[in-house]
């Protein structure tokens, strides 16, 4: 991710909570454990229209000073090879509805009701260790989905996966029509990311972590 862009308090903001993401992230699983990730569709609410601001905090656009609405999460996570080998510099691109359930598209339900504070979308260079960062609110249901994350990874021109994150322990993902055809408890257990209560914090911050565990990476294709 760029920086250049930002003001020097915004700048400072995502650099510290960058390095932050590697004392929240887990450690990885032997590569014998890791289970793919499955790929999920992009739907119909990949932005048709950027936001001002397309950087990993989706709370603030720019530098305005409204913070959207919901449940501020901190999202970390790593991109990994099948062999469990870290991805650097992969793009990783998420998208989701506001807390009214408005996606930023010309399409989306409850257009009217959009809360303009919230960016709607963000993306993210990995780094060496493959890791990301993304500062964002807790995901919301909307009528026919349950609350749920979508995901996109690149790297240069080529695209590596398209997929959705979920809350894990959540009932209504049992009723969801696009997770209940992933009959596999592994495959299912792999798309959910539990949300957990950060201690201390003075306004209900969460933290969830999840690894994107790739099929064919580049380097893999070319080998």
């Amino acid at each position: 991710m760029r920086l250049s862009h930002l003001s020097p308090s915004r700048r400072r903001f995502v650099q510290q909570m960058a390095f932050a993401s590697a004392t929240l992230a887990t450690p990885g699983l032997m590569a014998e454990e890791l289970i793919k990730t499955p790929p999920l569709t992009e739907g119909p609410f990949y932005p048709d229209r950027m936001p001002l601001d397309t950087d990993n905090d989706l709370l603030v656009i720019s530098d305005k000073t409204d913070l959207a609405i919901g449940t501020v999460t901190h999202l970390t996570g790593r991109i990994l090879s099948s062999s469990g080998e870290p991805i650097r510099n992969a793009l990783v691109e998420i998208w989701q509805c506001d807390n009214n359930g408005a996606y930023l598209h010309t399409r989306s339900s409850n257009a009217e009701k959009r809360d303009t504070s919230f960016q709607g979308y963000g993306r993210f260079l990995t780094d060496q260790k493959g890791q990301y960062y993304f500062r964002t609110i807790k995901p919301v249901a909307y009528p026919g989905r349950t609350p749920h994350i979508h995901y996109k990874v690149t790297k240069g021109n080529q695209h590596l996966l398209t997929t959705q994150m979920l809350i894990k322990g959540d009932a209504r993902n049992e009723k969801d029509g696009i997770f209940r055809v992933i009959k596999e408890a592994k495959i299912r257990d792999s798309l959910m990311a539990e949300f957990k209560a950060i201690e201390k914090s003075k306004i209900g911050e969460l933290a969830a972590n999840w690894d994107v565990v790739l099929g064919v990476t580049p380097d893999e294709r070319r080998s």
